[in-house]
């Protein structure tokens, strides 16, 4: 029997790393999953997904030819390998992640932003197929966001175009302390992380009864508030008005910068659905400057939450591969 091509599409996330081994037509033929949290050192952590993905690859049932690999991580830079000051990772600094890479295998590794691969994914895979201009929103532990202008994803000088989870939400009138080291960032509100820390804000100033209060900081999870919020918790429910209130202003923004068609939402929080979407869109077509109301689609991955930035960053190597 031949070997099969495939590549390695990995997604590193602030609490799971995804991957998956895809073949050309985006068919993902082996898939598993370490947790992040569990590795102090980058080192550490890239030993054991490397040894836990050739594991997965045995066990695929068909002889597998890995190609190279592709990586999707939070603060990831195409132009240098590295991922830089990442904000929602158990690493700091700059680490040199291809490099880290190489001392287990001679294949290409290519690295970009987590955000940027779900949108390539998108685009190649996904709701996106048709479109030359459009967003990607990643609503995770963190907010990621990649940019598509006339079919080409933007990067920008230095590889990091388009990182909106740390523009300011409300200059001077926002205190929230974000992982990046600044205060007030978006993604302080609009993520998992902030959407706990909107139910706490709106716990102390409220005295409404809510399933909530019976939980700890630490054990609440967006899955929690999401399942309260759909009981009618007033308390959920607030603080998914108040969620989907931020992002729609700043998507506002967003299509200012680069008139969109459509803007894309993928990830945990957006599974909430009409929870995060309509606050979200309503407070978008308020804030938007006239001339870009109702022609901008706001809408769910079309991609599992777990296979989109999987897919996109597998078609960064198959396309590197075809240009070669």
């Amino acid at each position: 029997m031949s070997k099969v091509k495939t590549v390695v599409g990995i997604d590193i996330g602030g609490t799971n790393t995804v991957y998956g081994f895809v073949d050309r037509s985006g068919k993902i033929l082996a898939e598993d999953q370490v947790t992040t949290t569990h590795y102090d050192e980058p080192e550490v952590f890239v030993a054991a997904l490397y040894e836990k993905m050739m594991i997965t690859a045995q066990k695929a049932g068909r002889d597998l030819e890995i190609l190279g690999y592709g990586i999707g991580a939070p603060m990831g830079n195409i132009n240098k390998g590295t991922i830089e000051y990442p904000a929602d990772l158990p690493w700091k600094g700059i680490i040199p992640l291809a490099d880290i890479f190489a001392r287990h295998t001679s294949l290409p590794v290519i690295v970009t932003n987590d955000a940027n691969a779900a949108a390539v994914g998108e685009m190649i895979y996904g709701g996106a197929r048709d479109m030359k201009n459009f967003v990607v929103i990643t609503l995770g532990t963190g907010l990621g966001s990649g940019f598509v202008v006339d079919g080409k994803l933007i990067y920008g000088h230095d590889g990091f175009a388009g990182e909106i989870g740390h523009t300011s939400i409300r200059p001077g009138l926002s205190n929230r302390d974000c992982g990046c080291g600044r205060k007030g960032c978006l993604e302080t509100y609009v993520s998992a992380k902030g959407l706990k820390r909107t139910v706490q804000k709106i716990m102390a100033d409220r005295l409404d009864d809510s399933e909530l209060r019976k939980h700890s900081f630490d054990e609440l999870d967006s899955k929690m508030i999401y399942e309260a919020a759909r009981r009618g918790d007033p308390i959920a429910l607030e603080a998914f008005e108040h969620t989907g209130a931020m992002l729609g202003f700043k998507l506002s923004d967003v299509v200012a910068h680069t008139n969109p068609e459509a803007i894309f939402l993928f990830g945990g929080l957006a599974l909430a659905k009409e929870l995060i979407f309509e606050p979200a869109k309503r407070h978008m077509e308020q804030n938007l400057l006239y001339i870009y109301r109702d022609k901008v689609k706001l809408l769910p991955s079309e991609l599992s939450t777990q296979n989109a930035a999987v897919l996109g960053a597998s078609s960064l190597v198959w396309s590197t591969l075809e240009t070669a």
